[in-house]
């Protein structure tokens, strides 16, 4: 998720063009299907759990030439879907790629796209075997079905409390969004993010910062939601603190009511916009993020107007639709307030980030049952493990990253290689270099833009000593191998 839970985080389009095509034919065949497709997904996500699908390849037709490199040592592994054979050889046609121009044009502010492999020795990613990595992050069918399962009966139950207990609440709606919604979700499925929507009709926003991303919320004249008037500080500013307090009030005493398993309510940190529940079920527990959510049915702020710059990856059209979507604010404090009160609300994009990862090809068919099988979200579970890896051993050091940033230049470097051949299943090496490498140019440089909102920087400047902590022990694992990844903590 963008963040709204506290943790950071499908894939269905994208047919390559035609290996005979010359590069121009090839681009404008990508352009005209990215043109006509729609937005993709719903952003409000399905009501149950479902198992995700498999993220494994499967054989390649009329692939592109082979980028001329000397990094193709990668042994042949088992397939991130388990069990699958791996792609069968290339052919040595022209390849459709974007020309170099374009790709470097399309790098957000603040950051340069130097590809990792060319700033050390190719063999020191060549080596591993990634498809062995992604295989063990794949996550077991009866233990998601198991744990969906759980967390479907909980939450119905939680969701018909909260509607008949307090008139407030009565209009919530369910929207399911992160990782595992989006099919990147690695190792267990542990950790649920559960959306509940308020839909308003209509508020006045005030930025309370220069980022871009946190707002004061007021009612307009005359406004329908005079119920949610008990929630207004006495500067007249809806008070995220107050909803969520009525909110967690209802859950803590619902959870004692629910049958066959045992739930708790965890202590809310501070600031954090989600009320998260334990839900045991042994041998571990499951840990579901509530977050509260007002969509408004009005305009993006002018903040987001240069963000989501996806033209050339999904087309022009595709980004018209995902901006007259609904404009998604959670209860997320502020911390740059010097006084804090608990009444600003933060920008989320969860239902668009979900809506990309489901529909992520630049033309229709990339990884459908019968289209060709991208690489793109696999990159994102790898860069997403390390991470994750990495924070296990230097927790204290780490504790200000979290997977919304590898998510957030994962999104950029869909932008910056935006056809479906630049994210070949068999290139899958070259990608994740190629991806480990812009994180690692923004690390260096302490610039990460909000992929939504641009002039928001999710590495702050004083936090540089972390951000070099970080870059120093990626080059570590780059330059040995990735030890990490064969090792289990």
């Amino acid at each position: 998720m963008d963040g709204a839970g506290g943790r950071g985080e499908r894939g269905r389009r994208g047919a390559r063009p035609a290996a005979s095509r010359g590069r121009g034919a090839a681009r404008g065949a990508a352009r005209s299907s990215s043109r006509g497709r729609g937005a993709g997904g719903s952003p409000g996500g399905a009501a149950t759990l479902r198992a995700p699908r498999s993220d494994g390849p499967a054989a390649p037709r009329g692939r592109p030439a082979r980028r001329a490199s000397t990094d193709r040592s990668l042994p042949a592994g088992p397939a991130a879907g388990g069990g699958e054979a791996p792609p069968t050889p290339r052919s040595r046609a022209p390849a459709g790629r974007a020309p170099a121009a374009r790709r470097r044009a399309a790098v957000p502010d603040g950051a340069v796209a130097t590809p990792v492999a060319a700033r050390c020795a190719p063999s020191a990613v060549g080596a591993l075997r990634l498809r062995e990595v992604l295989s063990r992050l794949t996550l077991g069918r009866q233990d998601v079905s198991e744990a969906a399962g759980l967390v479907n009966h909980v939450v119905s139950q939680l969701i018909q409390a909260i509607r008949s207990r307090d008139i407030s609440f009565t209009s919530i709606e369910r929207r399911s969004a992160g990782s595992y919604y989006e099919h990147v979700k690695i190792s267990e499925p542990n950790e649920f993010d559960i959306m509940l929507v308020m839909p308003v009709t209509r508020l006045q926003l005030d930025e309370c910062d220069d980022t871009g991303a946190y707002y004061y919320l007021s009612f307009k004249r005359n406004p329908k939601e005079k119920h949610l008037f008990k929630f207004l500080d006495e500067d007249g500013k809806l008070s995220a603190f107050k909803m969520l307090q009525a909110l967690k009030e209802i859950i803590k005493q619902e959870v004692k009511n629910i049958k066959n398993v045992e739930v708790t309510v965890k202590r809310r940190k501070a600031g954090s916009p989600a009320i998260t529940l334990q839900i045991k079920n042994p041998p571990a527990e499951i840990t579901v993020d509530i977050i509260l959510t007002l969509e408004v049915q009005q305009s993006w702020p002018p903040s987001t107007q240069d963000g989501l710059k996806i033209e050339q990856w999904l087309g022009r059209k595709v980004r018209g639709e995902f901006r007259n979507k609904p404009l998604y604010l959670v209860a997320k404090q502020n911390k740059r307030e010097k006084v804090l009160r608990g009444n600003t609300w933060r920008l989320s994009f969860s239902h668009i980030e979900k809506a990309m990862m489901n529909n992520h090809g630049s033309s229709k068919t990339c990884c459908e049952s019968d289209g060709p099988k991208c690489c793109r979200k696999s990159c994102l579970k790898l860069l997403k493990y390390l991470l994750e890896q990495l924070k296990m051993i230097h927790t204290k050091k780490l504790e200000k990253f979290c997977s919304y940033h590898v998510k957030t230049a994962f999104f950029h470097s869909c932008v910056m290689w935006p056809n479906d051949t630049d994210w070949h299943w068999g290139d899958l090496d070259h990608c994740f270099q190629n991806c480990l490498g812009y994180f690692l140019d923004c690390l260096q440089k302490s610039q990460l833009p909000h992929f939504f909102i641009p002039q928001y920087n999710l590495l702050s400047v004083e936090d540089k000593a972390s951000s070099d902590f970080l870059s120093k022990q990626i080059n570590n694992e780059l330059n040995n191998g990735f030890p990490i990844f064969q090792e289990k903590y």
